[in-house]
């Protein structure tokens, strides 16, 4: 493949820009529209990320960058020190980064008007169908997916438009040390026999058995996740769900999604979880369980190794897979963190520059090592804390089929369920709970009418 370069782009783009201006003057009655053909005329004309060879392609392009991120707790140090070792590759471009306390929220907000920013996490918020209003396409679905995990996640239509900076596996971050002072041998295996362990923990030791994180909010959401891979070990839960006629009904043998639910609802009503979650602090939170004042939090494993860093004590932090057994056997729901995304409204030298940046970061930089998780590329080291999850089968999401790329998120947008979204119902769940306000029957049975009736709406067939 000949190298790429900033004039070879550019002559690209501007024969498209050509052909659209005539287009243009033959009947466009609208400045805004064609502003919007150019930006698409500008990313279809980039080259797939696969196909650019770094420190050789566009090597002339000179451009200011700006990367938003929610990780306040190392932007000026591992994420500067990335930028830094991205500008020795690339000279004439500068990296640079900001950081959002209130992520989810300010992005969304910000996202809308173009000018955030020319990387981002690109929030939950934006639905697969919208992807392309927003973002840079990456590359062709079956291009990609041999050579990146998790690109289904933001990927519509055969387009790919976000690349995961790495996976999680689905689990239960513990100190190893508390749980072992309290006399627990054996790692839990359903819900009941964790919430005993809670019990347990909160028996024999002054740590706080389960920390919820309530007042973050998306620490609440994050259990969403659990309901998939980890709480069926079927692949095809998620695309199964929009056909589902009551996907949160208590199936009777500690599994799916009720089953997750279950043991939030229970530890908050068992006492088993802080004092006051209003008064809950994340950052804070990470030093805690490293010094043992916590003993449990249930977050995905790119948690991990943010507690290990917290504290003197990085070895008293373990990792379990979620307590459910599906006959017999355990497993763990695998999945991308935030992806990249890269903002179509900027120009093509940033366009370019971004690419070339996030390109770096899947495939050279030290990242996934760094952060513990699962590598964005499939040829890429695992982890070792996926060494603790020995006989568990890791099961991610398998693509939607054809036609129904977004069906999931309408018909969860259309409910306001909120499964994996800002809105983080978890948070009224826990509320009830702690008030004894509702039964987790009469919350589950309130989420299975209003998933029923945007099934209705939407016209979807129930099937199962």
């Amino acid at each position: 493949m000949r190298k790429i370069n900033r004039r070879d782009f550019l002559k690209a783009a501007g024969i498209l820009a050509a052909a659209s201006a005539l287009t243009a003057c033959g009947g466009s009655d609208s400045s805004s529209a064609a502003a919007g053909s150019g930006a698409a005329e500008t990313a279809a004309s980039l080259p797939a990320i696969n196909e650019i060879k770094l420190g050789e392609d566009f090597q002339d392009v000179t451009a200011d960058i700006k990367i938003l991120t929610n990780r306040t707790d190392i932007v000026d140090t591992v994420y500067a020190g990335y930028a830094e070792q991205f500008h020795q590759l690339y000279p004439n471009i500068t990296v640079t980064y900001e950081a959002l306390t209130d992520y989810e929220e300010s992005l969304t907000l910000r996202i809308m008007t173009g000018e955030w920013g020319d990387i981002c996490f690109i929030p939950t918020s934006v639905s697969k169908a919208d992807l392309a209003s927003y973002f840079v396409p990456l590359g062709d679905m079956d291009t990609l997916e041999p050579i990146y995990n998790f690109i289904g996640d933001k990927a519509f239509d055969g387009k790919v438009y976000g690349i995961a900076n790495g996976g999680n596996a689905d689990g239960v971050a513990y100190n190893k040390r508390v749980w072992q002072e309290a006399g627990i041998t054996e790692a839990p295996a359903t819900p009941d026999e964790f919430l005993d362990d809670l019990q347990t923990i909160k028996d024999n030791t002054d740590a706080i058995p389960l920390y919820t994180n309530f007042a973050a909010g998306w620490t609440m959401g994050a259990w969403d996740a659990y309901i998939f891979g980890s709480a069926t070990g079927d692949p095809e839960f998620h695309n199964n769900m929009p056909h589902m006629a009551s996907p949160f009904a208590d199936r009777g043998d500690g599994t799916g999604p009720y089953a997750v639910y279950y043991t939030l609802y229970e530890a908050v009503a068992r006492g088993l979880i802080e004092d006051d979650p209003m008064s809950t602090d994340w950052e804070s939170s990470k030093g805690r369980i490293n010094s043992g004042e916590i003993a449990t939090m249930v977050l995905g494993s790119w948690a991990v190794q943010q507690f290990k860093d917290a504290g003197p004590n990085p070895d008293d932090i373990s990792y379990m897979p979620f307590p459910i057994t599906v006959d017999g056997k355990r497993y763990a729901g695998a999945g991308g963190n935030y992806s990249y995304g890269i903002n179509n409204k900027v120009s093509s030298d940033n366009q370019i520059a971004a690419m070339l940046y996030v390109k770096w970061l899947l495939d050279e930089s030290s990242i996934f090592i760094d952060e513990g998780c699962i590598p964005a590329r499939k040829d890429g080291e695992m982890p070792a804390f996926l060494a603790d999850f020995a006989g568990v089968e890791l099961v991610s999401n398998n693509p939607p089929p054809e036609g129904e790329e977004d069906l999931f998120d309408q018909v969860n947008l259309q409910s306001e369920v909120g499964i994996n979204n800002d809105d983080y119902p978890e948070c009224a769940l826990l509320e009830a709970a702690l008030t004894g306000s509702q039964t987790l029957d009469e919350i589950m049975a309130e989420r299975d009418a209003a998933w029923n009736s945007a099934q209705e709406i939407l016209g979807v067939e129930v099937t199962m």
